[in-house]
């Protein structure tokens, strides 16, 4: 009797955390979506036919944290597939974050060529799937859609390639 009553006091069957990976990412998601809308309120949102700086922002955060309830809800669906945390590997991470911080530091003197390559190659050690070739065209790759978008189409005074070169 006491084993029937103490579950009737915990969690009800309708409501178990089946997928534990999905769960948290739902609410990551209505964290951040509630925070850029709530931060876009303090901007002006203008219409539709005339956007205002708070518009774009307002919205997005209220398309995140939506998806984000439809993603909380699926992970607690009876018919969720059981999913627990993975065992977090700190290596890849560290390398990530190493090459952003490494590109932070290279950028001015350096360049942009040179320094997005030696980002992607840096970063691309992270991966369990490593080939150089594959690095390479994906250095390049960064490097042109780079120089296209911020260098000949917004115009950026970045450096693109190192001071002492010209």
């Amino acid at each position: 009797m006491i084993y029937y009553f103490h579950r009737s006091l915990f969690v009800s069957r309708a409501f178990q955390l089946r997928n534990k990976k999905d769960f948290f990412a739902g609410l990551l998601y209505i964290a951040v979506g509630a925070g850029f809308a709530i931060g876009a309120t303090h901007y002006n949102h203008g219409e539709a036919a005339r956007m205002g700086p708070g518009y774009f922002p307002f919205w997005l955060g209220v398309l995140l944290a939506a998806v984000g309830v439809f993603v909380t809800i699926a992970a607690i669906r009876p018919g969720a597939a059981m999913e627990n945390f993975p065992k977090m590997d700190f290596r890849p991470l560290a390398w990530i974050l190493g090459s952003l911080v490494l590109f932070a530091f290279i950028l001015q003197p350096l360049g942009l060529a040179l320094s997005i390559f030696i980002l992607v190659m840096i970063s691309s050690v992270a991966s369990h799937e490593f080939a150089w070739k594959g690095a390479l065209l994906n250095a390049l790759l960064l490097l042109a859609i780079a120089l296209g978008a911020f260098i000949y189409g917004l115009h950026l005074q970045l450096p693109v390639w190192p001071s002492f070169i010209g």
